[in-house]
């Protein structure tokens, strides 16, 4: 005979409900944790707030645990009576257990997580990693540095694991009396279950299921990933298609009217004879933030920053204050800055389905005026698959960890240390021929932030565990240019320095929508006249026309960015976070949504973003409305129809 368990007074339905409930404390728990770790990006939320969005995020809650558990449900509601046998709830409850453990184990994460992302977790994430095989191997080393997340999750486990002992079932929780009136009541309740279940999995009865858009019907822009859980984001990025053709204007002609990406070229057409080398060089986690020249007014006027040489250097150099990266990552801000392509979308443009499209890039351009061109990047080849990028942007040469042959430089993390790798770099540019194009991609400043042991205490430690690495890096820049500044080529060339992305912060004015795209971008030419501080806004995607029409190239080119130095353009910055737009355009910064405007600041006035002037700036805002849409539908039916190239 099958064993039951024993008898208790009971109700089988209520029983199935406080098991629901333990996962929404769950979903709870961690949704405070992630306030708590990352207090400093939501300080200005008022204790009303913070629990109204506590009450609110269940609804996105509801749609995350009614997916996550649904198998669950189904097999606990359905009407047989071996359901409240013991070997049948042993199976319900280990299934409760490994399914919430992973839900919960995706919010843990993320507690971390966003401090780099700005966003919560979405699908593509999983395709980065598998594809990834350094972040596979970093594994460990992120457990062990963030050994309280792990803690924490753990905790959760176990009182996961005591509140479902609570809920024993005994099999008096079955009426006994097998009639038809008993299995019409249990049929019906299984299906009013289900449709209980649809509608939480649809988060609501109202037309379409809620999306992660919604989060913002709640609250201030700045908020709605605290509003969110991981679980959500992850199950509505699920096989999504990364972007939809876009109709707001009845064509792209009418589109690119108010937009074009389409660069004509300079008439002159570059001189034979003086054609200058390029070194483009992308500083890992380099924001604003760090660089003390460029904030002086941070700590009463005594902030100093952690890059001494670029403070220097900016002193002979044109600089723009005013600079903006596209995106968060890495594998975002490479093609932005390389092939002027952002990612206004989920999916990273690197990994997404349109990576294979034709593209041209401030190199494969410059090839063809008889430049050579080469990538150094010291991370271990195939990394995000910048070596792949390399090869459909038109580069000829990748140089990486294999290529510089030398385990004894290794960090024991990412690659080759900043500094032996830049001399690496200097060297080997110095053995090709000129004109070049090289772009050299730094390491250092990267996480788990290390500083070779030789350097243990040289460095500055500032609030934040990444400034040492970033003084660290800037220091490896400062002997490359020593070595390079003694090379042939080096007087005949234009360096141009910026960030693949901005780091996590400490200052709120850095905190904020605008504040966390800030980055430098420096243009330095030795022996020129090309210095100055240059307030223009700018983007990553900028930078790809801004050195083409310096250096006169002469033929037609896509680009989402503009050249920085015309004094007749309209001088913008857009990105995509947490399925919305922001655009700015001079003194203000909006959110759109894809259909409405959510909000609109004016930056400059107002650094925290703490008035939202949508209703009071209608003008504007339907200006950078048609603007920001005008950007879109281009953007989408570029890539959905490969139309990234003139030809």
């Amino acid at each position: 005979m099958i064993k039951q368990l024993d008898k208790l007074k009971c109700n089988y339905h209520i029983i199935i409900l406080q098991r629901i409930l333990i996962a929404y404390l769950l979903f709870t728990l961690t949704r405070v944790a992630f306030f708590v770790f990352n207090y400093s990006l939501f300080k200005e939320l008022s204790i009303i707030d913070l629990f109204l969005i506590l009450f609110y995020g269940l609804r996105f809650d509801t749609v995350a645990i009614f997916l996550g558990n649904s198998l669950f449900i189904l097999l606990s509601i359905i009407p047989f009576r071996f359901r409240i046998y013991l070997w049948y709830q042993n199976i319900l409850k280990y299934f409760f257990i490994v399914i919430n453990s992973v839900l919960i184990a995706a919010n843990c994460i993320d507690i971390i997580y966003y401090k780099f992302t700005q966003k919560r977790t979405t699908y593509d994430f999983f395709g980065f990693v598998s594809d990834d095989k350094d972040t596979i191997s970093l594994i460990p080393r992120f457990l062990l540095d963030f050994w309280y997340i792990l803690l924490l999750w753990s905790l959760l486990i176990f009182l996961m694991i005591f509140l479902y002992n609570k809920t024993r079932v005994g099999h008096n929780c079955f009426e006994q009396k097998k009639d038809k009136k008993y299995y019409f009541i249990q049929i019906a309740l299984t299906f009013l279950y289900i449709l209980i279940a649809i509608i939480g999995m649809r988060g609501g009865t109202q037309y379409k299921p809620i999306s992660i858009i919604n989060a913002a019907d709640y609250s201030e822009i700045q908020y709605v990933p605290l509003v969110l859980n991981t679980p959500f984001t992850i199950f509505k990025t699920y096989n999504k298609q990364s972007i939809i053709e876009a109709h707001y204007y009845k064509d792209l002609v009418k589109a690119e009217k108010i937009f074009n990406p389409i660069h004509l070229g300079k008439t002159a057409g570059l001189d034979e004879s003086k054609k200058k080398n390029v070194v483009l060089i992308i500083f890992e986690g380099l924001s604003k933030e760090h660089i003390g020249c460029l904030n002086k007014n941070l700590e009463n006027g005594n902030y100093r920053g952690f890059t001494p040489f670029l403070d220097s250097i900016i002193k002979k150099s044109l600089v723009f204050e005013n600079a903006f990266a596209n995106g968060k990552k890495s594998i975002e801000g490479i093609p932005a800055i390389i092939s002027g392509i952002p990612t206004l979308m989920n999916t990273p443009y690197i990994s997404s389905m349109f990576a294979g499209n034709k593209i041209n890039s401030i190199p494969s351009l410059l090839k063809e005026k008889g430049y050579t061109t080469s990538f150094y990047h010291g991370g271990k080849n195939g990394t995000m698959h910048f070596d792949s990028y390399c090869k459909l942007a038109g580069i000829d040469n990748y140089y990486g960890k294999s290529e510089y042959n030398n385990d004894a430089d290794f960090d024991g993390n990412w690659g080759i240390w900043d500094e032996e790798f830049l001399q690496y770099s200097a060297q080997n540019i110095n053995k090709g021929k000129q004109p070049f194009f090289a772009s050299i991609f730094t390491l250092s400043s990267h996480h788990p932030y290390s500083v070779p042991e030789k350097y243990k205490g040289k460095f500055p430690k500032g609030k934040l565990k990444i400034q040492e690495s970033i003084a660290y890096a800037d220091f490896a820049l400062k002997r490359f240019f020593l070595t390079a500044s003694k090379m042939a080529w080096y007087n005949n060339s234009l360096f141009v320095i910026t960030a693949d992305h901005t780091s996590e912060s400490f200052n709120e004015k850095y905190l904020t929508r605008v504040g966390m795209y800030q980055i430098p971008i420096i243009f330095f030419e030795p022996k020129s006249n090309l210095k100055g501080s240059n307030h223009t806004i700018c983007q990553q995607t900028d930078i790809m026309p801004t050195i083409l029409n310096y250096l006169n190239y002469d033929k037609k080119f896509i680009a989402y960015g503009q050249d920085i130095l015309d004094s007749n353009a309209n001088h913008i910055n857009f990105s995509f976070l947490n399925d919305t737009y922001q655009l700015i355009e001079g003194d203000y910064s909006l959110i759109f949504d894809g259909n409405n405007s959510i909000s609109l600041y004016n930056w400059k006035s107002d650094p925290l973003l703490k008035k939202n002037v949508l209703k009071e700036k209608i003008d504007i805002t339907e200006r950078m409305e048609r603007l920001i849409k005008a950007i879109i539908q281009s953007y989408n039916e570029r890539l959905l129809k490969n139309k990234l190239t003139i030809n």
